[in-house]
């Protein structure tokens, strides 16, 4: 191609060329070269040597060139134009969707004063979306057609690490190139561990919420409203600073003992059963290692 493009432009610079007798399909041809090429320059030169009659105004070919001209130029609502009132082959809708997203890009970022980013050139293809006559009607995401991916998620389902003999295999059959496949794999595994690590995070959180409640002192509080504290001094063989009744042991000691039951199994474990045990026994011994009487008649003799 670049030979041909070389010898093209050669042709093109030499004194007394024209036009005239070339064929559509002659045409035709020198603006795929020149394009290819990128001799945009000699590209606008030839287009504007043509003969203005409607058998090459209206050669997609030529209306594909004179859009690229006016890109480069900056001119973008004469390539607009082009665009929106001809119907192109599906062979040139990716190269003048490009051309269509580009140029509004750029005329955003002129009018923001910054350079868009990925949310930037989101809402730029939503405020401006592809022409029918570029597009075949089916909904595409980050440039991929939905068809494309779902494809990519069915495979994904079955092996999210595929092989590059699978990558090339998945390129062919989405119309992406290597490169895109496997860039959509590593992305998706990506969002697939940050989702995981941000539910395992808020399953943790709510098993420690749920154990800071059940071992606040508030609770025991809010469950008996009737106890009472009580001077220190005044407690010889109990180290409690509530004064507790018969009735108010049997009821702590029973509303624990169903919070226990009713705990999933990852919850019924030491914190509930240490207060089980410990309602239950501790009365039996003072830090000297003494044995006293049951809590309860403790407690009813105590002033």
């Amino acid at each position: 191609v670049v030979s041909i493009s070389r010898d093209m432009s050669a042709f093109l610079d030499s004194p007394g060329f024209s036009t005239v007798g070339f064929t559509p399909e002659q045409i035709a041809c020198v603006c795929e070269v020149l394009q290819q090429g990128g001799s945009i320059d000699r590209l606008a030169r030839f287009l504007w040597s043509l003969p203005n009659c409607d058998e090459i105004s209206n050669n997609e070919s030529v209306l594909k060139a004179k859009a690229v001209v006016a890109f480069h130029h900056g001119n973008f609502q004469e390539l607009y134009n082009i665009i929106e009132n001809h119907n192109f082959s599906i062979s040139s809708h990716v190269k003048l969707q490009s051309l269509w997203l580009k140029a509004h890009y750029i005329e955003a970022e002129k009018i923001r004063g910054r350079p868009l980013g990925a949310v930037g050139k989101y809402r730029v293809r939503r405020k401006f979306p592809l022409p029918r006559t570029i597009w075949d009607g089916e909904e595409t995401s980050y440039c991929f057609k939905e068809k494309s991916r779902a494809i990519l998620r069915d495979w994904y389902t079955r092996n999210p690490y595929p092989s590059p003999r699978e990558k090339k295999d998945l390129a062919d059959g989405t119309g992406l190139s290597t490169t895109q496949v496997s860039n959509w794999f590593k992305n998706r595994r990506q969002r697939d561990r940050a989702a995981e690590a941000k539910d395992r995070e808020n399953f943790e959180q709510k098993i420690m919420k749920y154990q800071d409640s059940s071992d606040s002192k508030d609770g025991i509080k809010a469950t008996h409203p009737g106890l009472q504290p009580v001077s220190m001094n005044n407690m010889n063989c109990v180290h409690s600073p509530y004064r507790f009744s018969n009735d108010d042991i049997s009821a702590v000691v029973k509303t624990e003992q169903d919070r226990a039951l009713d705990l999933p199994p990852y919850h019924n474990n030491n914190n509930n059963t240490s207060f089980m045990m410990a309602a239950q026994d501790f009365h039996h011994m003072d830090k000297g290692g003494h044995m006293y009487m049951p809590l309860a008649s403790a407690l009813t003799d105590l002033p």
